[in-house]
């Protein structure tokens, strides 16, 4: 279709391990510009992308994808001329864990449109590389404190691989993206998938989280056998760091800050119970329901398009 180009030398890299290995891949995939609370995503491809062994496998038509009015690439101006331009990269790479054992990751921007024909793309790929297991993940802004352990909600036709986990709640109507509309299609044409959402504390959305990160990383860890203990190190040690800055703030902060904090606490504890403290259970008469999710999401998208977050 056009939508995208094989690199002969990834390519074939990917194809010589699965002609040895009928089990088949996992494809990791998150794409930056939309919902990502606390950078939950974003962390873990900017991580992985920096500390494993990558090959690109394949390359997105990024001019034919992404609105570069609506996320204007960056240029770097020296003294009298352009020296550098940020190009839009949507790629597949071919990545190895600690073990050694591969993978797949597709990252980049979030395409702009054409999400039928990117998700049918996608779709070809999986099929290609005899890929096994989808998995997608970000952060979501809840009503839950920043003390307590971090929340996820699994979703997917392979929710069976994060066992424990109850529905948040029944239905809601939230804003679509390429990323969940992938998901839906694969699992529509019979590949497994599975997607993780993380529950940032809505006042920290807006803020790298990664504790969210960390969360995320160990549920795609335990699900898909992944060894990634030098990341998860790494998020580790930058989440003990960020929620000491947190308390910091919250120890100097006004008293509205401190009574949201204590009253989430509250609200957590009544529900999940101050000894176990599992995920939130959707049955609690005080949690919000689903078309206060869904308003939270909205305020959630349009303050970082008023800040031009989402460029």
């Amino acid at each position: 279709m056009g939508m995208y180009e094989w690199d002969p030398s990834g390519l074939a890299a990917v194809e010589a391990i699965t002609d040895h290995d009928s089990a088949g891949l996992v494809m990791l995939y998150h794409f930056e510009g939309f919902l990502d609370a606390g950078e939950t995503g974003e962390q873990i491809v900017e991580r992985i992308l920096d500390g494993l062994p990558t090959e690109v496998v394949a390359r997105f038509d990024h001019d034919r994808l992404v609105d570069y009015r609506a996320r204007r690439p960056l240029m770097t101006f020296k003294g009298d001329h352009w020296s550098a331009y940020d190009t839009p990269a949507i790629e597949l790479h071919l990545v190895r864990d600690t073990t050694g054992a591969p993978f797949l990751l597709l990252a980049g921007p979030e395409p702009d449109v054409e999400w039928e024909a990117f998700a049918r793309a996608v779709e070809e790929m999986v099929r290609r590389l005899n890929v096994r297991l989808a998995v997608n993940f970000h952060g979501i802004p809840m009503g839950v404190p920043h003390t307590r352990p971090v929340g996820v909600t699994p979703h997917g036709n392979r929710t069976d691989l994060t066992p424990g986990h109850r529905p948040y709640f029944d239905e809601a109507a939230v804003p679509g993206s390429a990323e969940a509309l992938v998901e839906f299609r694969l699992a529509e044409a019979g590949h497994d998938v599975l997607g993780v959402a993380a529950h940032v504390p809505h006042y920290l959305a807006r803020s790298t989280y990664p504790d969210a990160a960390l969360t995320v990383l160990e549920t795609i860890t335990a699900a898909t056998g992944l060894v990634l203990p030098g990341i998860a190190h790494g998020l580790r040690t930058e989440a003990l760091r960020v929620q000491t800055e947190i308390e910091r703030q919250v120890e100097e902060g006004d008293e509205e800050l401190t009574a949201l904090v204590r009253g989430l606490e509250h609200q957590y504890d009544a529900v999940a119970g101050s000894e176990t403290r599992p995920s939130l259970i959707a049955e609690a008469e005080d949690l919000p329901s689903a078309d206060e999710l869904g308003r939270e999401l909205e305020r959630f998208l349009a303050e970082r398009e008023g800040d031009g977050e989402s460029d």
